[in-house]
């Protein structure tokens, strides 16, 4: 075809390549874009064509020197940038250079890399789909060039609408270089670079040198004309820029994002209140992580239920309401509404604020504005139903077991069958949800008020109250018959049959994780009998069990393997005496036999065994919700696969990135292909939302954080909260997932951001455990008291501050974790053979 000249103002759609359509939106918006045009159908074999009249238009018009790029068709599309693929040529000021030019752009339409990369996303697309149409999609496209006067820049660069590392859609990227922006393309500068909020503030900035290349006006400048044009292609941009020696703003190029998951926030649930109260504390520890969309419209859905149906108890409410008051589900992650439970705080007697925001948060929450009281009798008469409500939980806690086993997993392959039973499965399960929640409130109310007792009394007596708090957590341990510690004990007793016969331990750490539990849980030893009773009683729990898509342990080999083969190997190094080797005598119990002064009050005794029953209640119905949990994770596993096999879903598992109304769609029998697009770009973004880590306390709707600050005190000490007591020495191992875990060794401090029941036996191999959110009644904490390990939680930064090897000293009586470097290890050995103080 013969090359023809077409205007910008000419370009419409992208016939003529995303490059010039682009150009073409951007002068539409009133953006400044250096003037130029566009060479349609461009060919290496231009030598019949007279091109210097092309420059020499450029010339007549003062637009010289100019730049010669690359506009292919499929080129800065929607699917594929096609980034550095073609050939760009600047800075050409003669006809003789210019005709070179445009021969070596329009030529690379053939080169080996532009070939190769068209045949990557075509050997994908076709992958699976049993046709051969790789050769015509990797067939050359027409070939485009975009003329346009070249920018005598004293400053260059890009801007991404949002983070394409994160996937954050709040975030805006500037990458800037002096001069021209070639040198930021093909990696011989260093840029600056600077991360915006979604306010236009910068959050991140890292120069090069001393000075930035951007003042703030530039800054601001570049982030409006970005802005614009994101909101004219109603998508993330990635735009290039140039800012002339007369600080002029010229764009030189404007094209979608290619690489971005689906929006984070996308499953998002509604705001309860712009200036409500959330955090992640509390329920961050029994749902740590980022969940998939259909676990937050079960289990979110079930404790939103539950904690609605208490506040309707206590008259905090009129009736349960519409979903997501108690309860928020934000970029993939769970949140409490502090400010909700407020209107339970001052409608009971006994509960203040501080006591409500300490009990979740494990501080006094400046952030919440309480609730006006209510009239005293009023209080009264609330705090008589709301007790009554949690002390008969106890026929309701009996009837868990059978009303869960009277639920069967559904078996059909009718899908719409399969959605009908699941629909009543969660019903009961916000049933099973709101008495766990019962239980959990006797345990919370009486360990508040232990320790506000316990704190007045100290601080009375001149001790801190600090010290209070360290009284309360030794006498909140010593529950006896605690499930979590049971299950614990159950699998040492697995872990020491093995120990026990050499040969069968090196056979079993020698095996793949999986391998080894699968044939150990087939061999008829003792230690094959021991894990077959644990997993018929425990084999439902494990790490993240609230999650409908991850596995329990009985169907994860792989990751409770991981877990005994650290156990095992504790237990060789201890002489087979048991994993634990950090305390001598530490086990279930084990704090409650340290022998400390009782305080002498009846009440304080009262108020301690109410406490510890009230530990022992919510984990016995903590495990019965998970079990009711894990029937529903079986049901919509069997629901995927009948979908997949019915055609209607690629993949069995893509079940478990939708909520159920949109389930109610996918198994009916109308057109979803836009509904599976969106399940699969949101399935690509929970490890986007995975590693997002946000504030304790959110006003408004949650914002991840960008750079967490370290919440480090003077000297290295990181300042938690005391949860059990002791002190100890040793070295970190920082575990921010489960699957991190799995390298500890026998006797180094834990420290993770949370621990929920999967985490449990791990507290027999290491020394201390430091969590970066949490409270005295939560999961990690319990145990800890009952394994007698120094406990520091809600430190907020820890995992973030500390790094695996680094020496600290954790103190679990006043809750401070301190870095320790040789000068301090060695006089605390001195200290110790000298005579003097020791931990």
């Amino acid at each position: 075809m013969t090359p023809t000249v077409v205007e910008f103002d000419e370009v419409a759609d992208d016939r003529y390549g995303g490059k010039a359509a682009g150009l073409a939106e951007l002068r539409r918006l009133g953006l400044d874009v250096p003037p130029g045009f566009v060479i349609a159908d461009a060919s290496e074999d231009l030598a019949v064509v007279d091109l210097s009249r092309w420059f020499d238009r450029m010339a007549a018009a003062g637009a010289t020197p100019v730049a010669v790029r690359s506009s292919a068709a499929g080129e800065d599309g929607e699917d594929h940038s096609f980034a550095g693929q073609y050939d760009t040529v600047l800075g050409v000021d003669s006809p003789d250079a210019f005709a070179d030019a445009v021969r070596t752009c329009a030529a690379s339409v053939n080169s080996g890399r532009a070939s190769s990369y068209r045949a990557e996303p075509a050997a994908t697309a076709t992958a699976g789909t049993g046709s051969d149409t790789t050769a015509a999609n990797t067939a050359p496209p027409p070939m485009h060039l975009v003329v346009q006067q070249m920018v005598d820049a004293r400053a260059a660069g890009v801007v991404f609408t949002a983070d394409p590392t994160s996937g954050r859609r709040d975030l805006m990227v500037i990458d800037a270089v002096a001069g021209l922006g070639e040198a930021l393309v093909d990696g011989s500068a260093s840029p600056d670079h600077l991360v915006l909020d979604s306010v236009g503030g910068v959050a991140v900035r890292e120069y090069d040198d001393d000075e930035g290349v951007l003042s703030p006006e530039k800054i601001a400048a570049i982030r409006s004309g970005a802005l614009r044009a994101q909101q004219h292609w109603g998508r993330p941009m990635d735009l290039e820029w140039a800012i002339d020696r007369a600080g002029r703003l010229w764009w030189l190029q404007g094209r979608p994002i290619t690489t971005l998951p689906a929006d984070l926030g996308e499953m998002d649930s509604p705001l309860a209140g712009e200036d409500h109260v959330y955090t992640r504390c509390n329920i961050g520890e029994m749902m740590p992580g980022a969940f998939c969309p259909l676990t937050a419209s079960v289990s979110g859905f079930a404790i939103d239920y539950a904690m609605q149906a208490i506040q309707v108890v206590a008259r905090a409410q009129a009736s349960y309401e519409q979903p997501w008051l108690q309860v928020g589900y934000f970029s993939g992650h769970m949140f409490l509404n502090l400010t909700e439970g407020t209107a339970l705080s001052s409608g009971i007697v006994g509960n203040s604020l501080e006591q409500f925001s300490t009990s979740i948060c494990g501080r006094v929450v400046e952030e919440l504005v309480p609730k006006p009281p209510k009239p005293f009798l009023r209080r009264l008469g609330n705090t008589i139903r709301l007790s009554s409500h949690a002390l008969s939980a106890g026929p309701a806690i009996r009837r868990l077991e059978g009303q869960i086993a009277g639920w069967r997993v559904p078996t059909s392959e009718d899908p719409r069958l399969v959605m009908e039973q699941l629909e009543v499965g969660v019903e009961q399960y916000c049933d099973v949800t709101l008495t766990h929640v019962r239980s959990s409130s006797r345990a919370a109310v009486a360990a508040n008020i232990l320790e506000s007792v316990l704190m007045k009394q100290a601080v009375k007596a001149g001790r801190g109250e600090d010290s209070g708090r360290t009284d309360a957590a030794r006498l909140m341990a010593g529950a006896s018959e605690v499930e979590s510690a049971v299950m614990l004990e159950q699998l040492d007793a697995v872990v020491r049959a093995i120990a026990a016969d050499p040969g069968a331990a090196e056979g079993f750490l020698a095996a793949d994780p999986g391998d080894a539990v699968t044939t150990l849980r087939a061999s008829d030893g003792a230690a094959g009998e021991r894990l077959r009773g644990f997993l018929a009683r425990h084999g439902h729990r494990g790490y993240r069990e609230l999650c409908m898509r991850d596995p329990s342990w009985a169907e994860d080999p792989e990751g409770l393997g991981a877990m005994m083969q650290v156990m095992v190997r504790s237990t060789q190094a201890a002489g087979g005496r048991g994993p634990g080797p950090a305390h001598p005598g530490a086990g279930p119990n084990a704090a409650a036999n340290v022998d400390v002064d009782e305080p002498g009050s009846p009440v304080i005794r009262l108020l301690a065994r109410f406490a510890q029953e009230g530990a022992r209640g919510r984990e016995e119905t903590k495990a019965k919700m998970a079990l009711m949990a894990h029937a529903l994770k079986r049901g919509y596993r069997h629901l995927g696969e009948v979908l997949a096999a019915a055609g209607r879903l690629p993949d069995a598992d893509l079940v478990f990135f939708f909520d159920r109304a949109e389930l109610a769609r996918i198994v009916g029998a109308g057109e979803i292909g836009d509904l599976i697009q969106s399940a699969l770009k949101r399935r690509e973004a929970l490890a986007f939302q995975d590693v997002l880590e946000f504030p304790d306390v959110s006003v408004g709707r949650p914002v991840p954080l960008i750079a967490r600050p370290p919440r480090e005190a003077a000297g290295g000490e990181i300042i938690g909260r005391p949860a059990s007591r002791g002190s100890v020495e040793g070295v970190v191992r920082v575990a921010r997932s489960i699957v991190d875990a799995r390298e500890v060794q026998p006797g180094e401090i834990l420290v993770a951001p949370v621990t929920d029941v999967g985490w449990t036996p791990y507290f027999t191999v290491i020394a201390a455990l430091v969590t970066d959110i949490g409270s005295s009644v939560s999961h990690g904490a319990v145990v800890a008291r009952e394994y007698g390990l120094p406990c520091v939680v809600n430190t907020l930064v820890a995992t973030q501050t500390l790094r695996t090897g680094d020496r600290v000293r954790v103190d679990g009586d006043r809750g401070v974790v301190t870095r320790l470097d040789h000068s301090e290890v060695d006089q605390a050995r001195l200290d110790k053979t000298s005579g003097g103080a020791a931990t």
